[in-house]
């Protein structure tokens, strides 16, 4: 039998405690809490803390920030101590590695054919520091609003993106259209918010359900690389 890459799956954006258990139930990895203010998903970092205390263990606590100053990225590190930490904002990779714990780099892919300009190489490389390179839209504001960027406008294979291993793919994903997401990317892992929603910041537990099984159906169809 032929193995078959597991991709992983981040739900991001909750908010209440009965979504962090549905999100666990429906299987998924990694659980993000969106520490900016400005955001509809907005929680503060002593109520991250409670929400990520309800997770078993492996899955991990992941915290949201946009251009945080060091202390606000220190309260929260101190509310959910085994978090791992994702940038989204105009963070230099200095000031991603100032907070000294592992992270996420977002990079703000435009949307359409605008998409093949952003020099995604040179981005992976000048933040050889994170543990992966998450791939969102750029839409006014900070988050990728629901919106997928251009999936074939990118060499995944590329040993700078190694996407099976280093690349998170979000943006735009629903369980309609992340089979095809991770057909064409073969990433490491997934990130999803708005698509498994019922409204801004509060998710859907049959949403969820179905993106994780449309995640399984794709992953039935990518054999592991060589």
């Amino acid at each position: 039998m032929t193995p078959h890459h597991r991709t992983r799956i981040k739900i991001c954006g909750l908010t209440r405690e009965e979504d962090v258990d549905a999100a666990v139930r429906a299987g998924a990895d990694a659980i993000g809490f969106v520490l900016y203010a400005p955001s509809p998903r907005h929680v503060t970092a002593q109520r991250a803390g409670e929400l990520a205390s309800r997770l078993p263990p492996f899955v991990t606590p992941v915290l949201l920030f946009v251009n945080a100053p060091l202390d606000h990225i220190r309260e929260g590190c101190d509310a959910v101590p085994q978090a791992l930490l994702q940038f989204h904002g105009d963070e230099t990779a200095a000031e991603c590695q100032a907070a000294g714990r592992p992270y996420l780099r977002a990079a703000r892919i435009p949307t359409g054919p605008a998409g093949a300009g952003f020099d995604l190489l040179k981005y992976a490389s000048d933040h050889s520091a994170a543990q992966a390179i998450l791939l969102d839209a750029l839409v006014e504001g900070y988050g990728g609003g629901g919106q997928s960027f251009d999936w074939t406008a990118f060499p995944w294979s590329h040993p700078l993106l190694n996407a099976s291993s280093r690349l998170v793919l979000s943006g735009g994903l629903t369980p309609a259209n992340v089979t095809d997401g991770i057909t064409r990317v073969r990433p490491w892992a997934v990130d999803v918010s708005s698509g498994v929603e019922a409204a801004k910041g509060i998710k859907d537990p049959d949403k969820m359900l179905a993106f994780v099984a449309a995640v399984r159906a794709a992953d039935a169809q990518t054999p592991c690389p060589t």
